[in-house]
């Protein structure tokens, strides 16, 4: 598993137990999964259609860092289905596990889309080409 992006958990992300808070964890990990998918998929009308039972191993407290991670185990003909596990990275443990979350690519009218692709790319080469933005160096002095 790769694990993508950190949050530092602040107040805000709290709950009456001054732990995380499960729903601002559950926004984030929707998010990872959806910037990842839409990457994976070519797709920027990807959306997330399911999530399996969520298990809440322990949690993390205000200033604690969380890394979320994600793996593909199967592609579908419009779809990416991902494992995710969510670890503090200041005591190694298991904050939370997803064992299937369903993104599937839309086309304009919202219905599934295929995508042609039966395999992960670390390159930016799917990001559709309408979303990518020509890198400008700046003028030398």
């Amino acid at each position: 598993m790769r694990f993508h992006s950190r949050k530092w958990v602040k107040p805000e992300d709290l709950n009456a137990n001054h732990t995380l808070f499960g729903g601002s964890l559950l926004r984030w990990i929707d998010e990872e999964a959806a910037i990842y998918a839409i990457i994976q998929l070519g797709n920027e009308r990807t959306v997330t259609k399911y999530m399996s039972e969520i298990n809440f191993v322990s949690s993390a407290r205000q200033g604690d860092i969380i890394e979320m991670g994600l793996l593909p185990t199967r592609w579908g003909r419009s779809s990416l289905t991902l494992r995710c596990e969510v670890r503090n990275v200041f005591t190694g443990k298991s904050i939370i596990t997803i064992d299937e979350i369903v993104m599937v690519a839309l086309d304009d009218e919202g219905n599934p889309r295929p995508h042609g692709y039966d395999s992960i790319t670390f390159d930016r080469d799917r990001v559709p080409a309408r979303l990518r933005i020509e890198r400008v160096e700046p003028p030398v002095r």
